[in-house]
Order: C-alpha cells, then structure tokens, then sequence
C-alpha cells in the first residue's frame, strides 16, 4: 500500500471541474484508490464518494493506493491535485 498526504490547490470555480479530472485520472488504474479527508474514506473512482468529501481548495486529503501501479497512481494524483489544470 502507498499513501501520501496533499492539500488541494484549485481556484473555486473549477473545483468541480479538478474533482471530476481526479476521478478520471484514479479510474485508469488498476489499483485499489481511496480517498480521505477529516476521517472521512471515499474510493477515488467514485463521482458520489468524492463529492460527499467536500474537497476545497486549500483541504488536505490522503491518498491511499494498493495495487500492482499503486505508486504511479499516487504520484499522478498527487501531482495533479497540487495543479490542477483543467481543459
């Protein structure tokens, strides 16, 4: 298992946007993805588990990854969510 902790970056009116790319980018792994935040666990391919989050800009969230690309995940993820770029 990895696990690593980021605080999420994004200005508020594409936070909806980033949270929506997070999902995508967890969902082409192969690996196990769950986020948390506040004691909170939600599976990071999940829409309605990451929303009930309540992810912000400037919250600190863990990422935990288990599985045979669980590093690569956490290291895309947590790049991505220290910049978020949305198109």
């Amino acid at each position: 298992m990895v696990q690593e902790t980021v605080v999420f970056k994004c200005e508020d009116a594409l936070q909806m946007k980033a949270v929506a790319m997070l999902i995508q980018k967890a969902s082409s792994f192969k690996s196990t993805i769950y986020l948390t935040r506040d004691g909170r666990r939600a599976n990071a391919k999940s829409l309605l588990g990451v929303m009930s989050l309540g992810i912000e800009n400037g919250v600190g969230i863990d990422i935990n990854a288990d599985g045979v690309d669980a590093q690569e995940a956490v290291d895309e993820l947590v790049s991505y969510l220290n910049n978020p770029k949305v198109s």
